[in-house]
Protein backbone atom coordinates (compact mmCIF):
# COMPACT_ATOMS: atom_id res chain seq x y z
CA UNK A 1 0.00 0.00 0.00
CA UNK A 2 1.16 3.53 -0.76
CA UNK A 3 1.31 4.99 2.74
CA UNK A 4 2.73 8.27 1.46
CA UNK A 5 -0.31 8.80 -0.80
CA UNK A 6 -2.62 8.03 2.13
CA UNK A 7 -0.79 10.56 4.32
CA UNK A 8 -0.98 13.15 1.55
CA UNK A 9 -4.70 12.55 1.06
CA UNK A 10 -5.39 12.84 4.80
CA UNK A 11 -3.38 16.07 4.87
CA UNK A 12 -5.62 17.51 2.14
CA UNK A 13 -8.72 16.31 4.00
CA UNK A 14 -7.65 17.97 7.24
CA UNK A 15 -6.57 21.17 5.51
CA UNK A 16 -9.87 21.45 3.64
CA UNK A 17 -11.91 20.72 6.77
CA UNK A 18 -10.05 23.25 8.94
CA UNK A 19 -10.00 25.86 6.18
CA UNK A 20 -13.74 25.49 5.54
CA UNK A 21 -14.52 25.75 9.26
CA UNK A 22 -12.44 28.92 9.51
CA UNK A 23 -14.21 30.83 6.74
CA UNK A 24 -17.72 29.43 7.26
CA UNK A 25 -18.70 32.31 9.60
CA UNK A 26 -17.67 34.83 6.92
CA UNK A 27 -19.78 33.04 4.31
CA UNK A 28 -22.77 32.94 6.66
CA UNK A 29 -22.42 36.64 7.38
CA UNK A 30 -22.27 37.51 3.67
CA UNK A 31 -25.31 35.38 2.85
CA UNK A 32 -27.33 37.09 5.59
CA UNK A 33 -26.03 40.54 4.65
CA UNK A 34 -27.10 40.24 1.02
CA UNK A 35 -30.32 38.39 1.95
CA UNK A 36 -29.45 35.26 -0.02
CA UNK A 37 -32.01 33.29 1.95
CA UNK A 38 -34.94 30.98 1.39
CA UNK A 39 -38.18 32.71 0.54
CA UNK A 40 -41.65 31.34 1.15
CA UNK A 41 -43.31 33.05 -1.81
CA UNK A 42 -42.17 30.58 -4.49
CA UNK A 43 -40.83 27.53 -2.64
CA UNK A 44 -43.66 24.98 -2.57
CA UNK A 45 -41.78 22.71 -0.12
CA UNK A 46 -41.94 25.29 2.70
CA UNK A 47 -45.21 24.19 4.21
CA UNK A 48 -46.32 23.43 7.76
CA UNK A 49 -43.47 23.17 10.24
CA UNK A 50 -40.97 23.76 7.41
CA UNK A 51 -42.02 27.41 7.42
CA UNK A 52 -39.32 27.77 10.07
CA UNK A 53 -36.75 27.38 7.27
CA UNK A 54 -37.82 30.64 5.65
CA UNK A 55 -34.89 33.02 6.03
CA UNK A 56 -32.21 30.31 6.12
CA UNK A 57 -29.28 31.25 3.88
CA UNK A 58 -28.83 29.22 0.71
CA UNK A 59 -25.73 28.92 -1.47
CA UNK A 60 -23.91 27.34 1.49
CA UNK A 61 -22.44 24.95 -1.07
CA UNK A 62 -19.98 27.73 -1.86
CA UNK A 63 -18.17 26.61 1.30
CA UNK A 64 -17.30 23.32 -0.42
CA UNK A 65 -16.93 24.53 -4.01
CA UNK A 66 -14.60 27.43 -3.20
CA UNK A 67 -12.55 25.49 -0.63
CA UNK A 68 -12.00 22.60 -3.05
CA UNK A 69 -11.22 24.93 -5.97
CA UNK A 70 -8.69 27.03 -4.03
CA UNK A 71 -6.83 24.09 -2.47
CA UNK A 72 -6.72 22.22 -5.77
CA UNK A 73 -5.56 25.30 -7.68
CA UNK A 74 -2.79 26.05 -5.19
CA UNK A 75 -1.54 22.58 -4.28
CA UNK A 76 -2.97 19.86 -6.55
CA UNK A 77 -3.16 21.46 -9.99
CA UNK A 78 -2.42 18.96 -12.75
CA UNK A 79 -2.86 19.94 -16.41
CA UNK A 80 -3.52 16.34 -17.38
CA UNK A 81 -5.90 15.31 -14.62
CA UNK A 82 -7.40 17.82 -12.16
CA UNK A 83 -7.95 20.90 -14.30
CA UNK A 84 -10.87 19.50 -16.31
CA UNK A 85 -12.78 18.16 -13.26
CA UNK A 86 -12.37 21.60 -11.71
CA UNK A 87 -13.59 23.22 -14.91
CA UNK A 88 -16.67 20.99 -15.10
CA UNK A 89 -17.43 21.62 -11.43
CA UNK A 90 -17.08 25.36 -12.00
CA UNK A 91 -19.44 25.40 -14.99
CA UNK A 92 -22.09 23.47 -13.07
CA UNK A 93 -21.59 25.58 -9.93
CA UNK A 94 -21.92 28.84 -11.88
CA UNK A 95 -25.14 27.55 -13.41
CA UNK A 96 -26.41 26.69 -9.94
CA UNK A 97 -25.39 30.08 -8.55
CA UNK A 98 -27.26 31.87 -11.32
CA UNK A 99 -30.36 29.78 -10.62
CA UNK A 100 -30.15 30.43 -6.86
CA UNK A 101 -29.81 34.19 -7.32
CA UNK A 102 -32.51 34.45 -9.98
CA UNK A 103 -34.94 32.52 -7.79
CA UNK A 104 -34.39 35.07 -5.03
CA UNK A 105 -33.92 38.36 -6.85
CA UNK A 106 -35.22 37.65 -10.35
CA UNK A 107 -38.48 38.69 -11.92
CA UNK A 108 -41.23 36.38 -13.13
CA UNK A 109 -40.28 34.76 -16.43
CA UNK A 110 -42.63 33.38 -19.05
CA UNK A 111 -42.26 30.99 -21.95
CA UNK A 112 -44.14 31.46 -25.18
CA UNK A 113 -46.31 28.41 -25.72
CA UNK A 114 -46.26 26.20 -28.82
CA UNK A 115 -49.78 27.38 -29.69
CA UNK A 116 -48.76 31.05 -29.38
CA UNK A 117 -45.82 30.44 -31.70
CA UNK A 118 -48.10 28.85 -34.30
CA UNK A 119 -50.37 31.88 -34.07
CA UNK A 120 -47.45 34.25 -34.57
CA UNK A 121 -46.37 32.29 -37.63
CA UNK A 122 -49.80 32.95 -39.15
CA UNK A 123 -50.36 36.58 -38.17
CA UNK A 124 -46.98 38.30 -37.78
CA UNK A 125 -46.65 41.09 -40.32
CA UNK A 126 -42.94 40.56 -41.08
CA UNK A 127 -42.23 37.58 -43.32
CA UNK A 128 -38.66 37.18 -42.04
CA UNK A 129 -39.94 36.98 -38.44
CA UNK A 130 -42.42 34.31 -39.47
CA UNK A 131 -39.58 32.33 -41.03
CA UNK A 132 -37.63 32.67 -37.79
CA UNK A 133 -40.58 31.33 -35.80
CA UNK A 134 -40.88 28.39 -38.18
CA UNK A 135 -37.18 27.55 -37.91
CA UNK A 136 -37.27 27.73 -34.10
CA UNK A 137 -40.51 25.76 -33.74
CA UNK A 138 -38.71 22.49 -32.80
CA UNK A 139 -36.82 24.39 -30.08
CA UNK A 140 -40.10 25.80 -28.74
CA UNK A 141 -41.56 22.29 -28.69
CA UNK A 142 -38.50 20.96 -26.85
CA UNK A 143 -38.45 23.63 -24.16
CA UNK A 144 -42.17 23.24 -23.51
CA UNK A 145 -41.83 19.44 -23.34
CA UNK A 146 -39.01 19.45 -20.77
CA UNK A 147 -40.67 22.12 -18.65
CA UNK A 148 -42.69 19.40 -16.90
CA UNK A 149 -39.43 18.33 -15.21
CA UNK A 150 -38.96 21.73 -13.57
CA UNK A 151 -39.82 22.06 -9.89
CA UNK A 152 -39.55 25.85 -9.64
CA UNK A 153 -40.70 27.45 -12.88
CA UNK A 154 -41.04 31.21 -13.06
CA UNK A 155 -38.01 33.07 -11.69
CA UNK A 156 -35.01 30.82 -12.03
CA UNK A 157 -33.27 29.27 -14.99
CA UNK A 158 -35.68 27.17 -17.03
CA UNK A 159 -35.11 23.44 -17.41
CA UNK A 160 -34.15 23.66 -21.08
CA UNK A 161 -31.52 26.30 -20.23
CA UNK A 162 -30.12 24.13 -17.45
CA UNK A 163 -29.96 21.11 -19.72
CA UNK A 164 -28.06 23.05 -22.39
CA UNK A 165 -25.42 24.30 -19.94
CA UNK A 166 -25.13 20.89 -18.31
CA UNK A 167 -24.71 19.40 -21.76
CA UNK A 168 -21.83 21.85 -22.26
CA UNK A 169 -20.19 20.65 -19.02
CA UNK A 170 -20.65 17.03 -20.08
CA UNK A 171 -19.27 17.79 -23.54
CA UNK A 172 -16.13 19.30 -21.99
CA UNK A 173 -15.68 16.12 -19.96
CA UNK A 174 -16.23 13.90 -23.00
CA UNK A 175 -13.81 15.96 -25.13
CA UNK A 176 -11.15 15.64 -22.42
CA UNK A 177 -11.51 11.87 -22.10
CA UNK A 178 -11.79 11.06 -25.80
CA UNK A 179 -9.36 13.51 -27.39
CA UNK A 180 -6.86 14.36 -24.63
CA UNK A 181 -6.34 11.17 -22.62
CA UNK A 182 -5.66 8.86 -25.55
CA UNK A 183 -7.11 5.70 -27.09
CA UNK A 184 -6.71 3.69 -23.90
CA UNK A 185 -9.56 5.78 -22.47
CA UNK A 186 -11.98 4.84 -25.26
CA UNK A 187 -12.98 1.76 -23.28
CA UNK A 188 -14.63 1.55 -19.87
CA UNK A 189 -14.23 -0.79 -16.94
CA UNK A 190 -17.16 -3.16 -16.49
CA UNK A 191 -17.72 -4.99 -13.20
CA UNK A 192 -16.69 -8.65 -13.42
CA UNK A 193 -15.88 -8.28 -17.13
CA UNK A 194 -12.79 -6.09 -17.46
CA UNK A 195 -12.52 -3.44 -20.17
CA UNK A 196 -15.14 -2.95 -22.88
CA UNK A 197 -14.27 -0.79 -25.89
CA UNK A 198 -16.92 1.81 -26.75
CA UNK A 199 -15.16 4.04 -29.25
CA UNK A 200 -17.21 7.15 -29.99
CA UNK A 201 -20.10 5.83 -27.89
CA UNK A 202 -18.16 6.81 -24.79
CA UNK A 203 -18.92 10.48 -25.58
CA UNK A 204 -22.74 10.36 -25.10
CA UNK A 205 -22.25 8.02 -22.12
CA UNK A 206 -20.04 10.56 -20.35
CA UNK A 207 -22.37 13.45 -21.18
CA UNK A 208 -25.34 11.48 -19.82
CA UNK A 209 -23.66 10.60 -16.52
CA UNK A 210 -22.42 14.15 -15.92
CA UNK A 211 -25.87 15.62 -16.58
CA UNK A 212 -27.83 12.95 -14.71
CA UNK A 213 -25.56 12.88 -11.65
CA UNK A 214 -25.52 16.68 -11.30
CA UNK A 215 -29.31 16.79 -11.42
CA UNK A 216 -29.65 13.79 -9.11
CA UNK A 217 -27.61 15.44 -6.35
CA UNK A 218 -29.57 18.64 -6.90
CA UNK A 219 -32.88 16.80 -6.47
CA UNK A 220 -31.70 15.04 -3.30
CA UNK A 221 -30.72 18.31 -1.63
CA UNK A 222 -34.09 18.78 0.05
CA UNK A 223 -33.56 17.92 3.72
CA UNK A 224 -31.01 19.26 6.17
CA UNK A 225 -27.92 17.07 6.14
CA UNK A 226 -29.12 14.63 3.48
CA UNK A 227 -26.96 15.64 0.53
CA UNK A 228 -23.93 16.62 2.61
CA UNK A 229 -23.77 13.40 4.63
CA UNK A 230 -24.40 11.21 1.59
CA UNK A 231 -21.70 13.00 -0.40
CA UNK A 232 -19.20 12.48 2.44
CA UNK A 233 -19.80 8.72 2.18
CA UNK A 234 -19.48 8.78 -1.62
CA UNK A 235 -16.34 10.88 -1.87
CA UNK A 236 -14.74 8.87 0.96
CA UNK A 237 -15.28 5.74 -1.11
CA UNK A 238 -13.77 7.45 -4.16
CA UNK A 239 -10.77 8.46 -2.03
CA UNK A 240 -10.31 4.86 -0.91
CA UNK A 241 -10.50 3.55 -4.48
CA UNK A 242 -8.00 6.17 -5.68
CA UNK A 243 -5.60 5.41 -2.83
CA UNK A 244 -5.64 1.66 -3.42
CA UNK A 245 -5.16 2.15 -7.17
CA UNK A 246 -2.42 4.75 -6.69
CA UNK A 247 -4.22 7.68 -8.32
CA UNK A 248 -1.87 10.37 -7.08
CA UNK A 249 -3.92 13.34 -8.32
CA UNK A 250 -7.42 12.09 -7.57
CA UNK A 251 -6.94 10.61 -4.10
CA UNK A 252 -6.03 14.07 -2.68
CA UNK A 253 -8.78 15.74 -4.75
CA UNK A 254 -11.50 13.47 -3.38
CA UNK A 255 -10.09 13.76 0.12
CA UNK A 256 -10.25 17.56 -0.22
CA UNK A 257 -13.94 17.30 -1.06
CA UNK A 258 -14.55 15.07 1.98
CA UNK A 259 -12.83 17.56 4.30
CA UNK A 260 -14.83 20.51 2.99
CA UNK A 261 -18.06 18.49 3.17
CA UNK A 262 -17.44 17.61 6.82
CA UNK A 263 -17.39 21.32 7.66
CA UNK A 264 -20.42 22.04 5.48
CA UNK A 265 -22.48 19.20 6.95
CA UNK A 266 -21.62 20.31 10.48
CA UNK A 267 -23.41 23.59 9.76
CA UNK A 268 -26.15 21.93 7.67
CA UNK A 269 -27.43 19.49 10.31
CA UNK A 270 -30.95 20.47 11.42
CA UNK A 271 -31.54 23.26 12.23
CA UNK A 272 -29.28 24.28 9.36
CA UNK A 273 -27.16 27.43 9.56
CA UNK A 274 -27.20 27.43 5.76
CA UNK A 275 -28.25 25.13 2.93
CA UNK A 276 -26.32 23.90 -0.10
CA UNK A 277 -28.31 25.52 -2.88
CA UNK A 278 -27.96 24.69 -6.56
CA UNK A 279 -24.45 26.14 -6.59
CA UNK A 280 -23.25 23.29 -4.39
CA UNK A 281 -25.50 20.43 -5.48
CA UNK A 282 -24.98 20.91 -9.22
CA UNK A 283 -21.25 21.59 -8.83
CA UNK A 284 -20.57 18.61 -6.57
CA UNK A 285 -22.83 16.31 -8.58
CA UNK A 286 -20.87 17.13 -11.73
CA UNK A 287 -17.57 16.67 -9.87
CA UNK A 288 -18.72 13.29 -8.55
CA UNK A 289 -19.43 12.09 -12.08
CA UNK A 290 -16.16 13.54 -13.39
CA UNK A 291 -14.02 11.88 -10.73
CA UNK A 292 -15.65 8.49 -11.33
CA UNK A 293 -15.09 8.93 -15.07
CA UNK A 294 -11.48 10.02 -14.58
CA UNK A 295 -10.56 6.88 -12.62
CA UNK A 296 -12.47 4.67 -15.09
CA UNK A 297 -15.18 3.69 -12.62
CA UNK A 298 -18.16 5.28 -14.36
CA UNK A 299 -20.19 2.07 -14.00
CA UNK A 300 -19.92 2.32 -10.22
CA UNK A 301 -21.94 5.55 -10.18
CA UNK A 302 -25.30 3.81 -9.59
CA UNK A 303 -23.75 2.41 -6.37
CA UNK A 304 -21.65 5.40 -5.30
CA UNK A 305 -24.50 7.80 -6.05
CA UNK A 306 -27.29 5.42 -5.05
CA UNK A 307 -29.48 7.71 -2.93
CA UNK A 308 -29.13 10.54 -5.46
CA UNK A 309 -30.10 8.29 -8.37
CA UNK A 310 -33.02 6.89 -6.37
CA UNK A 311 -34.33 10.39 -5.70
CA UNK A 312 -34.01 11.38 -9.37
CA UNK A 313 -35.70 8.20 -10.60
CA UNK A 314 -38.69 8.77 -8.30
CA UNK A 315 -39.15 12.22 -9.85
CA UNK A 316 -39.07 10.73 -13.36
CA UNK A 317 -41.57 8.03 -12.36
CA UNK A 318 -43.87 10.61 -10.78
CA UNK A 319 -43.79 12.92 -13.81
CA UNK A 320 -44.54 10.19 -16.33
CA UNK A 321 -47.18 8.59 -14.12
CA UNK A 322 -49.03 11.88 -13.75
CA UNK A 323 -48.76 12.76 -17.43
CA UNK A 324 -49.57 9.33 -18.88
CA UNK A 325 -51.78 7.71 -16.24
CA UNK A 326 -53.18 10.76 -14.49
CA UNK A 327 -52.24 9.58 -11.02
CA UNK A 328 -49.38 9.79 -8.54
CA UNK A 329 -47.14 6.89 -7.58
CA UNK A 330 -45.77 8.80 -4.57
CA UNK A 331 -47.46 11.28 -2.25
CA UNK A 332 -44.83 13.75 -3.45
CA UNK A 333 -41.57 13.39 -5.34
CA UNK A 334 -38.66 13.15 -4.79
CA UNK A 335 -39.13 10.26 -2.41
CA UNK A 336 -37.92 12.03 0.74
CA UNK A 337 -41.03 14.23 0.51
CA UNK A 338 -43.15 11.08 0.21
CA UNK A 339 -41.88 9.89 3.58
CA UNK A 340 -42.36 13.34 5.08
CA UNK A 341 -46.03 13.26 4.10
CA UNK A 342 -46.23 9.72 5.50
CA UNK A 343 -45.34 11.16 8.91
CA UNK A 344 -41.62 10.47 9.15
CA UNK A 345 -39.53 13.16 10.83
CA UNK A 346 -36.81 14.90 8.85
CA UNK A 347 -34.10 13.44 11.07
CA UNK A 348 -35.47 9.89 10.65
CA UNK A 349 -35.50 10.17 6.86
CA UNK A 350 -31.98 11.61 6.70
CA UNK A 351 -30.45 9.01 9.04
CA UNK A 352 -32.11 6.07 7.28
CA UNK A 353 -31.16 7.41 3.86
CA UNK A 354 -27.55 7.76 5.05
CA UNK A 355 -27.57 4.11 6.19
CA UNK A 356 -29.12 2.84 2.96
CA UNK A 357 -26.74 4.94 0.88
CA UNK A 358 -23.75 3.79 2.92
CA UNK A 359 -24.69 0.14 2.43
CA UNK A 360 -24.97 0.58 -1.33
CA UNK A 361 -21.63 2.39 -1.44
CA UNK A 362 -20.07 -0.60 0.37
CA UNK A 363 -21.64 -2.84 -2.29
CA UNK A 364 -19.99 -0.58 -4.88
CA UNK A 365 -16.61 -0.98 -3.16
CA UNK A 366 -17.05 -4.76 -3.13
CA UNK A 367 -17.79 -4.67 -6.85
CA UNK A 368 -14.85 -2.35 -7.51
CA UNK A 369 -12.31 -4.70 -5.89
CA UNK A 370 -13.91 -8.06 -6.69
CA UNK A 371 -11.59 -10.27 -8.69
Amino acid sequence: MNIELLQTSLTYLLAACIGAFLWAPLLTKLLYKYKITRRGDFDYTLRGEKQSKVGTPIMGGLLVVITVAVITLLFNWDRKFTYVPMGVMSIAALLGAADDLMNIFGIQRHLRSFHQTLTLIKVHRHWYTRIWYILTLPWVAFRRAVRVLGSKPGRGIFVHEKLLLQFLAGAVAAWWVYFKLGESWHSIWMPFDGQVSLGLWIIPLIIFFVMFTANAVNIADGLDGLAGGSLIITFSALTLICWIEGRTAFAPLNATVVGALIAYTYFNIKPARFQMGDVGSLGLGALLAMNAIAIDRIMLLPFLGFIFYLEAITVIIQVFSRRLLGKRVFKMAPIHHHFELAGWSEEKIVMRFWIIHGFMVFVGLWVAFYK
